[in-house]
């Protein structure tokens, strides 16, 4: 009899299991229908009885793009309009001019043309400031606006007038549009004698592929018996790509990623396809808070397999999968179908969008839910918070003065005018920052009547309004006022004070002026912390395989200062 009510309990729970989900997928459909129902009247309503006539496209488009807000950031809504911004964040290419760009004051400036696109074939320099395009005026537009004037299909031509820095007259110049592909690798090469680095920025439909051709010519022809491979600043992309660069250093058949989500086809064990080209060479993986989605999977797998060490910051944390579902007329929906899961299998995904705090928040994962996981040698790696590195490297925030010389574009104008006199430097790794040329920028900076606020002075000030709402001002003020001139005396120095991170920003513009991109790169290796953690941790051996055996004390986690 107890086997009998044990067997029909058994039976009922199988049936009542699916039914259950059956009657709320029921429930779903009808709370579906009802308000797609509603929405459709409120549109025509408005329509028909509003007070002035309506826009339905950009009411729709506010309508879905608050709904989809109340879910998760990386679920959105690409109306036909924005396509083309939408090529460039999943493919990393659109058609244009290639080209950064900036507002400064009334006009947008070109800050950056990439090398061998139309832009800088062309002639247009960092510091043109674009006067009209094909004739339309461009005094007063947004970067967004002439974004979207630059940008068109391949083969069309637009006419740019520009202004040079330093002078007063105006040029046109044609430009032939032409498909701009962002590299995925912007530079590769040797940091030491035995040490190759790639620098890769995104993960596009080729970024395996170029990753590969890079490790082989490291390899085969530069010698190349240890790696770098920096993934910081590195937003993601492409799942598939991710996993085909785990495939580099790990042999055919192991598990990468597993991806779980309410739909049973978004269940997916997604394993390495082909041979390893490597299992054995020592490897580092660079990565800072930047660093998220697929430059997360390739770190936290090569953590996970103890594959290699992971050098820098913690990363962003986001351990969602999207997938591009096609809408009507012309329109797409990126939208979060998944969790994704590492080797050890942990999910790295810091925020918790699925549960709201009560506030229409979403908290962070809390500590008390943060689990505990094991590498495949069994080091303890955890949940929740992105992939902590094995060995931190802590980077000194920039000055106030550093800071505000930078974002007021102070530097970049320097360098307009240092280029105007200079018509050529030596290479990126022999540039340096003369005495002669640190003090041409200190008259200049002079001559400009730079000025900003110190978070001393702005606490001085907060005093003064203290003191005089409480009374205690004719008090205090003698005291407030030497104060005040004691901090601004003590300004005048910050530029020198804080020149090693000044110099910097300056070396590294001015070579990007003259190397583009990959001079760029070049330039930031030179004093970078975490390259030289990286050539510590590579040379040493004994010091490399205790990170990866797990004998590697904690605390002798690197916190290192530019």
């Amino acid at each position: 009899m107890k086997k009998f009510l044990n067997l029909t309990f058994i039976i009922l729970l199988v049936f009542y299991m699916p039914w259950n989900a059956a009657k709320a997928q029921d429930e779903n459909n009808f709370e579906l229908s009802k308000n797609i129902e509603i929405y459709i009247d409120v549109l025509r309503q408005l329509n028909l009885n509003y007070a002035d006539d309506i826009n339905p496209g950009e009411l729709n488009t506010t309508a879905v793009d608050a709904m989809l807000g109340s879910l998760d950031p990386y679920t959105v809504y690409v109306p036909e309009s924005k396509l083309e911004d939408f090529e460039l964040m999943t493919k990393g290419e659109y058609g244009g001019i290639g080209a950064l760009i900036q507002k400064q004051g009334d006009y947008v400036v070109i800050t950056e043309p990439y090398e061998g696109f139309p832009a800088q074939k062309s002639g247009l320099k960092a510091g043109d400031k674009i006067i009209a395009i094909d004739g339309e005026p461009a005094k007063d537009k947004s970067t967004k606006d002439v974004s979207e004037k630059l940008k068109g299909i391949p083969g069309t031509s637009l006419t740019v007038t520009i202004e040079r820095f330093g002078d007063t007259t105006t040029q046109e110049i044609e430009i032939v549009r032409e498909k701009v592909k962002i590299p995925s690798i912007p530079y590769y090469g040797m940091i030491r004698d035995n040490i190759g680095y790639i620098s890769l920025t995104q993960f596009n439909p080729n970024a395996a592929s170029e990753v590969k051709k890079a490790f082989t010519d490291l390899k085969e022809n530069k010698k190349m018996s240890a790696l770098v491979l920096d993934l910081r600043g590195n937003g993601g992309g492409l799942l598939s790509e991710a996993v085909d660069i785990v495939n580099i250093f790990v042999p055919k058949g192991t598990t990468v990623v597993t991806t779980k989500g309410k739909n049973p086809e978004n269940f997916r064990v997604h394993k390495t396809r082909f041979a390893a080209m490597d299992t054995k060479i020592p490897l580092v993986v660079l990565v800072n808070g930047n660093s998220a989605s697929a430059s997360e999977i390739v770190a936290g797998a090569i953590q996970d397999l103890d594959r290699g060490v992971i050098i820098g910051e913690r990363t962003f944390g986001k351990g969602l999968v999207q997938n591009i579902v096609s809408l009507p007329y012309n329109s797409r929906m990126k939208m979060t179908i998944a969790k994704y899961y590492i080797p050890s299998g942990r999910c790295i995904q810091a925020i918790d969008y699925f549960n709201e705090n009560g506030n229409g928040e979403h908290d962070k994962i809390p500590d008390s839910l943060i689990s505990e996981f094991k590498t495949a040698g069994g080091r303890s790696v955890y949940d929740g918070k992105g992939i902590a590195p094995d060995i931190k490297v802590k980077t000194q925030p920039f000055s106030q003065v550093t800071a505000d010389l930078y974002t007021q574009n102070y530097i970049f104008n320097y360098v307009n005018e240092y280029v105007l006199e200079n018509p050529e430097i030596p290479a990126p790794e022999k540039f340096t920052i003369s005495d002669e040329n640190f003090e041409k920028f200190k008259d200049f900076v002079v001559k400009q009547d730079f000025d900003y606020k110190t978070e001393t002075e702005m606490l001085i000030e907060r005093i003064k309004k203290s003191a005089e709402r409480e009374g205690y001002f004719q008090a205090v003020e003698p005291l407030i006022d030497s104060l005040d001139v004691d901090v601004k005396k003590e300004k005048q120095h910050d530029i020198d004070k804080n020149r090693k991170q000044i110099e910097e920003l300056l070396r590294i513009e001015i070579i990007t002026r003259y190397y583009y991109q990959k001079g760029k790169v070049i330039a930031s290796l030179k004093n970078d912390p975490d390259i030289s953690e990286a050539a510590k941790v590579l040379n040493a051996t004994d010091l490399y395989h205790s990170i990866l055996n797990g004998t590697f004390a904690k605390e002798e986690t690197k916190e290192t200062k530019e």
